[in-house]
């Protein structure tokens, strides 16, 4: 089912700059917090879909570039993954950390690109998945959200995520492998060597960080459920 089918809400006309996202103190009422939130979530997106104009869309698809993330981050941060502000933050999140570890990103998904045929193909990264590729991708697949399904826009980040988790867990698994002695002959025979998992700070925080991402595809995988379903709210 086409992501176009999801009903209409209506809004009126803002303008995406970052006054859309002022700052609540502390003592604001979370519902209110919450309500302004996916509020302001679906006025972006309503407008950005029905805008014709490559320059607008460009210029949501760069806000963070221009603005940061804390921009947006104190509204949508805390909403639920599958919600539609709660999507909007980790797709923008997602393309934020790319931008800004190009060639880092891009070495894991080299690294998790083979074990991944599926989510390598719905993700849509040019081979070989160089930094400027990774870059390029992220923000056709964003750009897609307003151009075209949003539904297929929050699978192809999902399965992105996939890939890049996949190869945070090889390079924990190289950074974790130990040399050890094995039996009576160990001390005797290099290249014989376990892996334990977790024995080293890298490969701890890698282990982490591929867990979170998986998490975030699952999140975006059921969020572009909810939106085909029209349930997404």
């Amino acid at each position: 089912m086409s992501g176009s089918n999801q009903p209409a809400r209506h809004h009126s006309p803002v303008k995406f700059s970052p006054g859309m996202f002022e700052q609540f103190d502390g003592g604001v009422d979370p519902e209110v917090v919450s309500q302004a939130a996916h509020s302001s979530a679906w006025a972006l997106l309503s407008q950005g879909r029905a805008n014709s104009d490559p320059g607008v869309t460009a210029r949501l698809v760069d806000f963070t570039d221009h603005y940061g993330l804390d921009a947006i981050a104190e509204m949508w941060a805390e909403a639920p993954g599958v919600s539609l502000p709660g999507a909007l933050w980790r797709i923008y999140a997602l393309r934020d950390t790319v931008r800004r570890n190009p060639e880092t990103i891009s070495r894991y998904y080299h690294l998790g690109q083979d074990n991944a045929q599926v989510s390598r193909v719905v993700a849509g990264v040019a081979d070989p998945p160089g930094a400027d590729e990774l870059c390029r991708t992220i923000d056709l697949i964003l750009t897609g959200a307003y151009t075209g399904e949003f539904d297929v826009a929050l699978e192809r980040f999902g399965a992105f995520c996939r890939v890049v988790a996949l190869g945070q867990a090889v390079a924990a698994d190289h950074a974790d492998v130990v040399v050890q002695a094995v039996g009576e002959e160990g001390r005797r025979r290099a290249g014989e060597f376990e892996s334990t998992p977790g024995s080293t700070t890298v490969g701890n925080r890698l282990t982490r960080a591929a867990r979170k991402l998986i998490t975030t595809a699952e999140e975006l995988e059921s969020a572009a459920s909810a939106w085909r379903h029209g349930q997404l709210d």
